[in-house]
């Protein structure tokens, strides 16, 4: 599709070209004023050998700079969410200098966002829209264990999360006990 675009737009140039030719008047038309009486000099041929110069290839038709496409809320938070990594767990936290459970670390990034989430991985399993394993992004929401555990997806198998008692924020892969204990995702954005 894009290709056929390009080269309906190449075409159209030409013919815009072509049309631009047949308007402009041409030196040496009968319309044209009467040239100029003064004699101009001849230019200077150089007899030095020429090097050629290096070729240069242009596209077909000169192209836009790309806008850079503003990140997605989910792939912000999972950004941010990294810079969490090494928060200790604690039962009921939500906070960095506190610690975090599981829920209040995905609430405490979303929150960053101006996003609220509850504090419960149970609650937040019905917020935002179900999103298939093999379609999650990242920032999607997954869970685990009978919606008992929360997390957020960053990509490539992978997500973060604050996991159990004596453990940090840390990531993980969705395979092993992951894997066999995964109950949906949801995407929030």
């Amino acid at each position: 599709m894009l290709r056929n675009l390009r080269f309906f737009l190449l075409l159209l140039s030409v013919a815009v070209a072509l049309a631009v030719a047949l308007v402009r008047p041409l030196p040496g038309r009968a319309d044209d004023p009467a040239p100029d009486p003064t004699p101009v000099p001849p230019t200077p041929v150089n007899t030095d050998p020429v090097t050629p110069a290096p070729a240069v290839f242009l596209p077909a038709f000169p192209t836009k700079p790309r806008k850079r496409r503003a990140l997605s809320v989910g792939v912000r938070a999972a950004t941010y969410a990294r810079r969490l990594l090494g928060v200790p767990y604690r039962y009921g936290g939500s906070s960095p200098r506190t610690g975090f459970d599981c829920s209040g670390f995905v609430r405490y990034v979303y929150a960053h966002f101006g996003i609220s989430l509850a504090h419960s991985s149970f609650a937040d399993y019905w917020r935002g829209r179900r999103v298939g394993r093999w379609a999650m992004k990242p920032g999607d929401l997954v869970f685990f264990d009978g919606e008992g555990h929360v997390g957020i997806y960053i990509g490539h198998g992978r997500f973060i999360h604050a996991p159990h008692t004596g453990t940090v924020v840390s990531i993980s892969t969705m395979t092993g006990w992951y894997s066999s204990r995964f109950d949906g995702a949801r995407r929030i954005s």
